[in-house]
């Protein structure tokens, strides 16, 4: 029954063979998950193979420099610097292609409004160069595409209903994954979900090309979170040029990790941000070598954009600024008043954007493209009566935060006689974008929700700032304004709309360390870290009393992806209570292949345990779908099989020779390089004259198993850290059930393990209102009783 050992070994050197076409059809398996202990294992036998192919060439005989050597340690320096160089090359296509998206974004927006006489490809600020001026009619060679009212607000609108319906168009004819931010699906994907096409060439082309038409068409959502997945595209579709990294699924996730890094970089002009972003936001398990190559990239990224300067500011993005004043102790007031507005904008934001996620889901399927000119028309109609909200966000952002100082009076927003006015138009646009945010995130169209969200909090914040500045001006000398400078100015409103954004995007991301690096990058502000901290801290304070979760972790919920929370819950229970019982297994020996084929058409399971045949249930290993069909169909086109061939799970006499001469005990390390090597290899004749199929190298023979009475914490722990598909449970060596991830959500889901009630759970706004409104009346009831009975009192006195 046994094969030669010399012919055994000789085949193990070209196992490459087996790993790589077992490799390419699970590619296809679209929506599992990634087993990446598999992956660990499979990496560790590739990195053993390079190195007896490195160790195979040696010097002369006298220790001279020969060729072969020379080749050897050539090919070692090019495989080691291989990672660097895809990082760099990563880091260099995400900088060139946000660069040519803000290029033709802010050409997009201005087309709205007129073109320009000297060139029809130069944007308002091109155009208007050498006269440095804000106004809307811009400078003599930018042409107004008419100077009466309605005829201008006709034309405005026309081109957003045009730019929304070419985008969604595009999403639904070429690339569906297109649509969305993206960031919930990375997550997932970095966790080990698989979405085939999701960071394909398609999803990139048509998101490059829709984002900016988007962006122009005036829809309340931002481009930095689709520019995340665009980073993210352009990351696996550069390293799948390589084999080392089309290969291994680790390698891949890293480099997909360090392009999420260098995405939120250039977004935001903040390599350090992006790589806390990559670590707070995006991945379970950040790695040392992990976060100095997403640095790397975020830094080649960043240098990319800013030689490329698509604004000739020297800025990376529109909204960089810079304060050169410092702040008051008496303002932490106002900047609490900020926090707990980022806080109650995050959870209203979240729950009432799942809501329209439900009824889009429900109703709006099929009419997307509707959906979105729908959305685009009435924004660009409500819109382009306020200022702050008819022009692009980010040019919003840019002159909100801007000190009154050295050209800050943009649009009279620092004008005092207008301060009122301006007041109530801030007022307005933020209401309005609230509610066109909540509609428009989510639609059939790229859309993030950083910049709006960051607007929002800074038209709140500079409205904020300018009623404290009146208060100033009205009363100098009194009360907490006594500590001011006379002879310099107290209030500067820019900090305060700077603040707003960093608290409204820290209340709808639930991130708040990342958002301090961000918008001291953005500002190099020193000064303003404190003020930033605080606000966010009460943000995050007042999210938490809400049970807010963030609107990406709320959008993997909402979707139903398997993926674990970073955050650790006690659930005071075993995982015998998760682990799923009803299994369909294999026994070691005694099977044919009429049975194992019965098996795969009656299941839909990934993977099947192979259990003991003398009915004792003795778990033997654990064997994937994937390679049970790989190994039947391989053998039917070598040789001539019947339904009644055996199928052998385990090598006769224990295996412990035949396994000693296949790496890691399985074949996963096995390898055939010919149809004749497979057939002589893995189909056997019996003693019989009967065939048989070895099915054992496939098997995974020290699968992860658990004992019934293990917490299930510890057990998602395992999932979280070692990334699993499955982990077996075992009493004693006896099968006892087996649990997934999606086991483990679906029982948090169904049970609702015992904790503090959700936010939902409390009745939301209207039960926290109703519970204020019980505690207020409880409060003023006995005091209201004492006046009046003291009001009687002095009434029967007289």
């Amino acid at each position: 029954m046994t094969h030669e050992p010399r012919r055994r070994r000789s085949l193990l050197a070209n196992d490459a063979l087996d790993d790589d076409e077992l490799e390419r059809i699970r590619r296809y398996e679209d929506f599992r998950t990634i087993d990446w202990i598999q992956d660990s294992i499979l990496e560790r036998s590739r990195r053993i193979r390079a190195a007896r192919k490195f160790n195979a060439s040696h010097r002369g005989p006298r220790g001279e420099v020969t060729v072969s050597w020379l080749w050897t340690q050539f090919r070692k320096a090019v495989d080691g610097g291989q990672t660097w160089f895809v990082v760099s090359l990563v880091g260099v296509c995400i900088g060139l292609n946000a660069a040519i998206i803000s290029i033709v974004t802010e050409w997009l927006s201005d087309i709205k409004m007129g073109y320009c006489h000297d060139g029809w490809w130069l944007n308002q600020q091109f155009c208007c160069w050498e006269i440095d001026t804000e106004d809307v009619d811009g400078c003599d060679s930018w042409h107004p595409w008419s100077t009466v009212g309605v005829a201008r607000w006709s034309i405005y609108v026309i081109f957003a209903a045009m730019f929304s319906f070419v985008a969604a168009h595009l999403v639904r004819t070429l690339a569906k994954y297109a649509a969305g931010s993206g960031i919930s699906e990375i997550k997932c994907i970095l966790a080990g979900f698989v979405m085939q096409g999701f960071l394909g060439f398609a999803t990139f082309f048509i998101k490059s090309i829709t984002l900016p038409l988007v962006i122009a068409s005036g829809l309340s959502v931002g481009k930095e979170g689709p520019s995340v997945h665009v980073a993210c595209c352009i990351g696996s579709l550069v390293a799948g040029m390589f084999g080392k990294f089309q290969r291994s699924q680790g390698k891949m996730r890293e480099i997909v990790t360090a392009a999420s890094a260098a995405g939120v970089a250039v977004a935001f002009g903040a390599p350090i941000g992006g790589v806390l972003f990559s670590i707070e936001e995006m991945s379970h398990t950040f790695s040392i070598k992990t976060m100095w190559r997403s640095f790397f990239c975020a830094l080649m990224a960043t240098v990319t954009l800013s030689a490329m300067n698509p604004f000739r500011t020297g800025k990376l993005v529109l909204f960089q600024v810079t304060y050169d004043r410092d702040w008051h102790f008496f303002e932490i007031i106002f900047f609490i008043i900020l926090g707990i507005f980022g806080g109650l904008y995050g959870a209203f934001m979240v729950k009432f954007n799942l809501q329209v996620a439900a009824f889009r889901r429900k109703f709006l399927a099929k009419h997307g493209v509707a959906e979105a000119v729908i959305l685009a028309t009435i924004t660009a109609m409500i819109g382009y009566s306020n200022q702050f909200l008819r022009m692009d966000m980010t040019e919003s952002m840019a002159i909100l935060f801007r000190e009154c100082d050295n050209g800050g009076n943009v649009n009279n927003v620092c004008q005092s006689s207008l301060q009122w006015r301006i007041s109530n138009s801030l007022l307005l646009a933020t209401v309005i974008r609230i509610g066109l945010v909540v509609i428009s995130y989510g639609c059939k169209v790229p859309a993030g929700i950083f910049v709006p969200s960051m607007a929002i909090g800074a038209t709140f914040g500079r409205m904020i700032g300018i009623m404290v500045k009146a208060m100033y001006t009205a009363y100098p000398t009194s009360g907490i304004f006594a500590f001011c400078d006379p002879d310099a100015p107290c209030i500067t409103p820019g900090t305060y709309a700077f603040l707003g954004a960093a608290a409204a995007l820290s209340g709808v991301m639930q991130i708040t360390v990342t958002v301090v690096v961000i918008m001291f990058e953005l500002t190099g502000a020193l000064t303003y870290i404190l003020p930033t901290m605080i606000v966010l801290l009460v943000t995050k304070a007042v999210g938490d009393f809400l049970g807010t979760n963030g609107i990406a972790d709320e959008m993997i919920r909402f979707n139903g992806f398997p993926f674990l929370e970073k955050e650790d819950h006690a659930f005071n229970v075993s995982v015998n209570a998760v682990m799923r019982k009803d299994l369909a297994t294999l026994t070691e020996s005694g099977m044919r292949v009429k049975d194992v084929e019965a098996t795969l058409a009656a299941t839909e399971f990934k993977g099947f345990p192979v259990i003991s045949d003398d009915g004792a249930r003795i778990l033997v290993g654990y064997v994937g779908r994937t390679e049970l069909n790989y190994v039947l169909e391989r053998s039917r086109k070598t040789q001539d099989i019947t339904p009644d061939t055996l199928c052998l799970f385990k090598a006769e006499g224990g295996g412990d020779g035949d396994m000693d001469d296949f790496e890691l005990g399985g074949a996963l390390g096995v390898g055939i390089d010919n149809e004749e090597d497979f057939a002589e290899t893995i189909l056997e004749n019996t003693a019989s004259g009967g065939r048989e199929i070895k099915f054992w190298p496939w098997v995974n023979q020290t699968p992860l198993t658990v004992s019934p009475q293990l917490p299930l914490e510890i057990v998602m722990q395992l999932f979280k850290r070692m990334g699993p598909r499955v982990i077996l449970v075992e009493d004693h060596g006896t099968l006892a059930g087996l649990v997934t991830v999606k086991d483990v959500l679906r029982w948090i889901a169904v049970e609702k393990p015992e904790g503090e009630p959700s936010w939902d759970e409390r009745g939301g706004l209207d039960g926290m209102l109703e519970e204020v409104w019980t505690w207020a009346s409880q409060v003023v009831a006995p005091i209201q009783n004492w006046s009046l009975n003291l009001v009687n009192r002095n009434r029967s006195r007289h």
